[in-house]
């Protein structure tokens, strides 16, 4: 008898754990996943959804904040303050866009305005944080210019310790006939800041003070990419020996030595993220590196897929592998999950995030059927939950 009622507490017990998820997995394992989106049709601003790393399983949570065009996410190092990039060409009057400081609520994943500055060039559309926190670093894709803003106690944004205006035109007379720079991050070590332009056709390499939040050109001041290839964003190898630049104009990756004692990038290989034999019109997004440095991934946007690439442990050189559908249309960029166990594709024009489990032996890419909704969806961040919440007065 005793052992009838033991059993079937146990089974009572296991179905509720099942049927509950969020508890069960402990607060390690707890996240809350952004989505920044542009704001031109449907979409009112950042969404917000809770997201089990374990699971995988997400819940959307709401708007967490209206705001215009945030097509870009950064969240700082205490994961308790989100910055986003606010994508137009005027602010308050004058031109340029605007950057958004928002405090994040642990608990209900919702955003609350901090403060709101101009970015001091137009069409902000890359926006990252120094690896200290305490420097928002930020890429004008219309204005062809940069800019640094220190971070304040409060998470709130001061005015702008660098600003970098860009000069020159590249190969193509539609999409370079001016500076466009569309990535910007400091180096692992926190020395350097790198920018990919796409309308100069260069990676600029800058000197990063960051005890000032201060840029000065590096010699040699950049490293090119073939004429018209457009660079659009760049991700390191975890070694720190090996950059990638993904060519939005050409559907290449440019393979990159570093060179972390000079800050000096040398070009080693150029290969494309499209399969063989197709010859459809097609631009690249995003690019990244699995943490175990063994594979990169690059979204197409026309192909609609997520190429992935093997990486050579000695050389850095990649070999495509396969190129795989996101299951929607023009997928902007995508985001490793915090385990690096599944990749999340945001299909802007379809309004889709599709999930894949990713093979950590192969790198080959298998949808979970798992599926959010939200519309014109471009950047998505993770944000780990906290027990407290942090007193920022």
């Amino acid at each position: 008898m005793i052992l009838g009622i033991l059993f079937f507490f146990a089974i009572t017990i296991s179905l509720s754990q099942l049927a509950w998820s969020g508890p069960v997995l402990g607060s390690s394992q707890k996240y809350l996943l952004f989505v920044g989106t542009y704001t031109k049709t449907e979409s009112k601003g950042i969404y917000s959804f809770s997201y089990h790393a374990k699971s995988g399983e997400a819940r959307a949570l709401g708007l967490a904040a209206e705001t215009t065009n945030p097509s870009f996410l950064a969240v700082d190092p205490t994961q308790y303050f989100l910055y986003a990039v606010n994508e137009v060409a005027h602010y308050k009057g004058g031109s340029g866009g605007a950057v958004t400081s928002f405090v994040i609520d642990h608990t209900t994943g919702k955003l609350s305005e901090i403060n709101q500055v101009g970015s001091r060039g137009a069409d902000p559309c890359y926006i990252s944080l120094d690896m200290s926190g305490k420097y928002v670093l930020v890429a004008n894709y219309t204005g062809g210019s940069i800019a640094v803003f220190p971070v304040q106690k409060d998470g709130s944004l001061g005015d702008a310790s660098a600003f970098i205006q860009h000069a020159g035109a590249g190969k193509n007379p539609e999409r370079q006939e001016g500076p466009h720079a569309h990535w910007i991050e400091t180096t692992p070590d926190d020395r350097y800041a790198l920018v990919a332009d796409l309308g100069l056709d260069e990676i600029l390499v800058y000197r990063f003070d960051a005890s000032r939040g201060t840029l000065t050109p590096n010699d040699p001041p950049f490293a090119k990419v073939e004429p018209g290839a457009g660079p659009r964003h760049v991700a390191f190898h975890p070694n720190g020996k090996f950059a990638y630049a993904i060519d939005e104009l050409a559907s290449t990756v440019t393979v990159f030595s570093f060179d972390s004692s000079r800050g000096v990038l040398r070009s080693l290989q150029r290969i494309s993220t499209l399969p063989s034999g197709f010859e459809g019109a097609n631009d690249t997004a995003q690019v990244r590196v699995l943490p175990n440095g063994k594979f990169l991934f690059a979204s197409n946007r026309g192909h609609d897929s997520i190429a992935v690439f093997s990486i050579d442990a000695d050389s850095g050189k990649l070999a495509l592998r396969e190129c795989v559908s996101t299951q929607g249309k023009i997928p902007r960029n995508f985001e490793l999950d915090p385990n690096g166990s599944r990749l999340l594709v945001a299909n802007q024009e379809t309004g889709n995030i599709v999930f894949f489990r990713i093979d950590p032996q192969t790198g080959g890419l298998t949808p979970t059927g798992e599926e959010l909704k939200v519309p014109s969806p471009v950047s998505l961040r993770f944000v780990r939950v906290q027990r407290e919440q942090r007193n920022c007065d």
